[in-house]
């Protein structure tokens, strides 16, 4: 699949420090209960070339493969037939920095449903700015 790259959308990012240990931020985004804690139903495994679900709720099951592990720093999967979610940590002084990209957008593509990415993107980069934070909610506890 070739998309000419003037057409892509920039990613989505979302950074922030979380006053918990890189090992626990790790548990929250690499396993299935932690992801489902903050993020959705799953039945992820942290192993490169797995294939999982998310349950979406309305949107139904969504299909997902592990691209890179490597703990307890960098986790990637692709969601969906488009993009590709990326858990970036960095340890600071006890702290963790966390930064969620969300790849994958392209001006001229639709998703599985038939929304075109751009209208997709908004709604989406608002709703990773309250995942990321719940997400420190749920560390930080």
């Amino acid at each position: 699949m070739s998309v000419s790259s003037n057409n892509t959308l920039p990613d989505i990012r979302h950074t922030g420090i979380f006053n918990a240990p890189i090992q626990k931020v790790w548990n929250a985004v690499a396993t299935s209960e932690g992801l489902e804690a903050w993020f959705m139903p799953n039945d992820f495994e942290p192993i490169v070339g797995y294939e999982f679900h998310i349950n979406a709720g309305p949107y139904g099951m969504s299909s997902c493969k592990v691209t890179e592990v490597g703990p307890p720093r960098l986790l990637s999967f692709t969601w969906g037939k488009d993009w590709t979610l990326t858990f970036e940590l960095k340890e600071l002084d006890g702290k963790t920095e966390v930064t969620i990209i969300h790849s994958g957008w392209n001006e001229d593509m639709v998703t599985e449903f038939g929304q075109p990415h751009p209208a997709v993107r908004g709604v989406m980069d608002q709703g990773w700015a309250g995942l990321h934070q719940k997400l420190g909610e749920y560390v930080e506890a």
